[in-house]
């Protein structure tokens, strides 16, 4: 019986050290010797879809309007303090960027292949650092087309694509995820972007084997099992081992190539339907440090019957390993007369918020889709704009590659402004609060060294460098 309690005891310890690796990092950093307490730091995102072009570009081929329609959307995002997209950037075994290995994406001029005529990457990632947001590329790893039905052909394949390494489903063409070549092929693109491409990070969703419910009659892989699977007990295993290794290529890649640049992957808020109809074992890849940030797609309601909000966060929050946890929220059903009832109410978003808040280590909400936040059902954006008040500062998420920043110095009030010095290429955070017993919230994220100060209260300032991490907090000012 002791034996056994120790056994559990020890369990927890271990559990418990793994839970907090990353806090010290994502938590308050920045918080100084006294009292005065620092907001959590949180990323908040938004999903940007190009598939079938469903939020970028809505059927608009014209350059001029391509561009005003995306910077409405930043406009709108950086007034309700979001700090982060993911831009859907090969969606469709196609790219939004001039690449070697596949096609310009349809969804820009109409045609497959066609060059725009400007660099649409570098324009969106432009656009966003030029709002302190960061820009996360979303590639979808396998899916090359998709079709109603047999009868209606697929579309040529890109010149370096050999048709060998495609199969082509009933109603889903994807590349072959039993290939070694097509694990290579992966891990040569997203080498190829993020050399190109100053990007914060890569995203991919929860699309990896496919869906026999969504894909249609299934060309069977038994072939690849005998030819590729000798060692692995199941064709089954052999799936996802082969998702596994291209993970795995990803995740080696980065590193290797730009190790600041932040992996995440979106899984469905099913670890079941994960494992067992998509063959992706996210558990595995949390374990084995290949992720930096996971983003399940908690996408029911607060009590749901199945999938139920609370429970999938806790259980996800629990299985996060090393990987840092953020929240996929379905903000699409808000309003939809089809969703549940719950979702008919703004307050289910407070809801998932305030439920997500408990868990400290669940760093931030991406949001699902970017069309509903200019839409705005039911007022759900007028919510939002409620519960994101003020900004916040987006936590240390991959591998240090930048100098640490440093403490600013020499803070004081002149007039109505708050200044202080501050060396390096580093952005300044500005915290207030009138109230040393509550907490501090952001006033401001700035490249400069001067901020209004023109309240009654406390105000201290710290710095992040280029990876996030976040300098000791300064001494605090009172006026």
């Amino acid at each position: 019986m002791k034996k056994i309690t120790w056994f559990f005891i020890m369990g927890a310890l271990l559990t418990g050290l793994n839970a907090c690796k990353k806090d010290g990092d994502t938590g308050n950093a920045g918080t100084p010797d006294n009292s005065f307490k620092i907001a959590k730091k949180e990323m908040r995102a938004v999903w940007i879809t190009t598939a079938y072009g469903l939020d970028w570009p809505q059927g608009e081929h014209n350059v001029a309007t391509q561009k005003q329609q995306y910077i409405a959307y930043l406009d709108k995002f950086k007034e309700l303090n979001i700090n982060a997209v993911f831009v859907q950037v090969k969606g469709m075994g196609d790219a939004f960027y001039n690449s070697p290995y596949e096609p310009w994406s349809t969804v820009i001029t109409g045609t497959r292949g066609a060059d725009p005529g400007y660099d649409v990457l570098k324009f969106m990632l432009d656009e966003a650092h030029a709002r302190g947001m960061e820009f996360h590329a979303w590639l979808n790893p396998y899916r090359i087309a998709t079709r109603a039905s047999s009868t209606t052909a697929y579309p040529a394949l890109h010149a370096s694509v050999p048709p060998e390494w495609v199969v082509n489903h009933e109603k889903i063409q994807i590349y072959n995820p039993a290939l070694p070549e097509v694990r290579q092929r992966l891990a040569d693109i997203v080498k190829d972007l993020i050399t190109k491409y100053d990007v914060d990070g890569i995203h991919f969703d929860d699309y990896f084997y496919p869906d026999p419910g969504a894909a249609g009659t299934m060309v069977a892989d038994k072939p690849d099992y005998d030819h590729y699977g000798a060692g692995i007990a199941s064709i089954e295993d052999f799936r996802r081992d082969n998702v596994n290794k291209a993970i795995k290529a990803v995740h080696d890649v980065i590193v290797a190539t730009r190790p600041e640049v932040v992996f995440s992957i979106s899984p469905a808020a099913s670890d079941t339907y994960n494992y067992n109809t998509l063959y992706a074992d996210v558990l595995k890849w949390n374990r084995e440090g290949w992720l930096d940030v996971i983003i399940p797609q908690l996408y029911q309601q607060v009590g749901a019957p199945t999938n139920d909000y609370k429970e999938r966060l806790q259980w996800w929050h629990q299985f996060r390993y090393q990987a840092t946890m953020m929240v996929g929220h379905a903000y699409y059903r808000f309003g939809d007369p089809v969703a549940p009832t719950a979702f008919q109410s703004v307050n289910e978003l407070e809801k998932q918020f305030d439920l997500t808040k408990k868990y400290r280590a669940s760093l931030g909400h991406v949001l699902y889709s970017a069309k509903y936040i200019l839409q705005n059902p039911i007022g759900i954006t007028d919510k939002l704009a409620t519960l994101w008040n003020t900004p916040t500062v987006i936590p240390f998420l991959g591998r240090s590659v930048a100098a640490d920043p440093g403490e600013p110095q020499n803070v004081r009030i002149e007039g109505g402004s708050l200044k202080w010095d501050a060396s390096g290429d580093v952005r300044s955070v500005v915290y207030f609060t009138t109230d040393l017993a509550q907490e501090a919230k952001v006033l401001t994220i700035t490249n400069g060294k001067e901020a209004a100060a023109s309240a009654a209260g406390y105000y201290c300032v710290t710095t992040i460098n280029k990876d996030n991490k976040e300098s000791k907090a300064s001494t605090v000012i009172k006026k």
